[in-house]
């Protein structure tokens, strides 16, 4: 993406509509593919499968007669099964008399309510699985970090590249504090009254000594949120911050004291960054943040995350840990954004928090820029929400239709058609509305 972004005039609209693209082309594909397929499976015939909407750039008609397609607005998709009057599986009236006997039983509203409710829940779980397999491949590639006391990588940055540890020394005491796990080191520098150099007795090729290293917390940025003050200001993961509002920085606690103490007031900043000095200035802002304990509080961040100048060392897991850890990530989101809906509904947690599809595609763009890796996992996040949103039971999503097939197969008959046109109407104005609204708050954003 950097070539892209280096293009005149075009270079940073694609840099941010590219990603966007296929960030959101790959999980509305995985999302409708669900649905068609199992469709398939159930007998069910597909008249369209259209990623997008609006003006058709791309056809082609398979063997089976299901007419593939690529739609211009790159905003959502939808597959038209036989007898739908659109894309919404809304069923078509005048259709349905006109459809043979064989075509009626390949039609959706004519399968039984079970296939129908397998054929809609298929979408939002092939979501779940891509989230999953994502996660898999992820931990799977990068392994997890092992418990043990052992240094699996020295930070060459700033002060690290003084650090007289090894990668695979075992750390035996911390400032003279026995350590038996690497959370142990971590903390040891934590229980320091005042950031400084650091003792550790170690083990070397079966040797023990005694080293002096750095403070583990210097003022490293180990990452920069999307859409944040330090990423408009240009800060990128690796730098060293040295000085923030005229103050020699020692340890990240000096910044984060530095950035509450500022308000909204502009901070400079002096970073090393490939050993070079660079001037930057950071405006804070107040934003929402969990604080623990399940709620929500407003603090004022410029959106950077720490990093240490040791790495624990890494160890591939085996097929069912990392499966189990690929669950639990998905889990997490899942349980953190209904967790952030409900603090929005009573008012703990600010609506400007949403995000609509212009914010999605700057996250998209920032995201990419930071490598592979964060970008595949940015796919796995929107696939886990767009799976969730579409389980809410609100009509024209898929949740929306569960609630009705359901009610179906308890009381032996649909919905009256007038319940679902009104029901349909006002659970299309609902996600308009909200879109509306997210896409109010992207551009608010965009301009402050």
């Amino acid at each position: 993406m950097e070539l892209i972004s280096q293009i005149p005039l075009i270079g940073g609209f694609l840099s941010t509509v590219l990603p966007f693209v296929v960030v959101l082309g790959i999980v509305v594909f995985v999302h409708e593919y669900g649905h068609y397929i199992v469709a398939r499976w159930c007998g069910i015939h597909s008249e369209v499968f259209s990623i997008g909407f609006g003006p058709v750039l791309w056809s082609r008609r398979d063997s089976r007669n299901t007419l593939w397609q690529v739609a211009a607005i790159p905003l959502g998709g939808y597959v038209k099964f036989l007898g739908d009057a659109d894309g919404s599986s809304r069923a078509d009236p005048d259709a349905y008399h006109e459809l043979s006997a064989e075509d009626r039983g390949r039609s959706f509203h004519y399968a039984s309510v079970w296939r129908r409710m397998a054929t809609v829940v298929a979408g939002p779980v092939f979501n779940f699985i891509l989230t999953i397999a994502i996660f898999f491949g992820v931990i799977t590639w990068n392994g997890v970090s092992v418990t043990e006391p052992v240094i699996g990588e020295v930070s060459s940055v700033g002060e690290g590249r003084f650090s007289t540890l090894q990668v695979g020394d075992r750390v035996l005491t911390a400032n003279s504090a026995e350590i038996t796990t690497f959370e142990g080191i971590l903390q040891a520098a934590l229980d320091m009254e005042e950031p400084g150099p650091m003792v550790f007795e170690i083990e070397r090729d079966g040797q023990q000594m005694e080293v002096e290293t750095p403070f583990a917390f210097p003022p490293l940025v180990g990452g920069v949120s999307p859409l944040s003050p330090a990423s408009r200001a240009g800060l990128e993961p690796g730098d060293l911050i040295l000085t923030a509002d005229g103050q020699d920085l020692v340890a990240f606690e000096d910044l984060r004291q530095v950035v509450m103490a500022s308000g909204d007031e502009t901070i400079p900043m002096t970073v090393e960054r490939d050993g070079e000095e660079l001037t930057l200035s950071i405006t804070p802002l107040e934003q929402d943040i969990e604080n623990g304990e399940g709620g929500f509080e407003r603090r004022v961040m410029i959106g950077v995350a720490g990093a240490t100048l040791y790495m624990p060392a890494f160890e591939r897991p085996n097929p069912i840990e990392a499966l189990g850890l690929a669950v639990s990530s998905m889990v997490n989101i899942i349980t953190q954004s209904l967790n952030g809906l409900k603090h929005m509904i009573v008012g703990d947690l600010g609506v400007d928090n949403l995000q609509g599809p212009l914010g999605i595609a700057q996250i998209s763009g920032e995201t990419a820029q930071h490598g592979l890796m964060s970008f595949i996992r940015l796919i796995a996040v929107i696939s886990t929400a767009i799976g969730m949103l579409n389980l809410f039971p609100i009509p024209v999503l898929d949740g929306g239709h569960l609630v009705a097939f359901a009610y179906e197969a308890i009381r032996g008959k649909p919905p009256g058609q007038a319940v679902m046109r009104i029901a349909m109407s006002i659970g299309l104005g609902l996600i308009l509305l909200m879109m509306v609204f997210a896409t109010y708050n992207d551009i608010m954003r965009m301009v402050s």
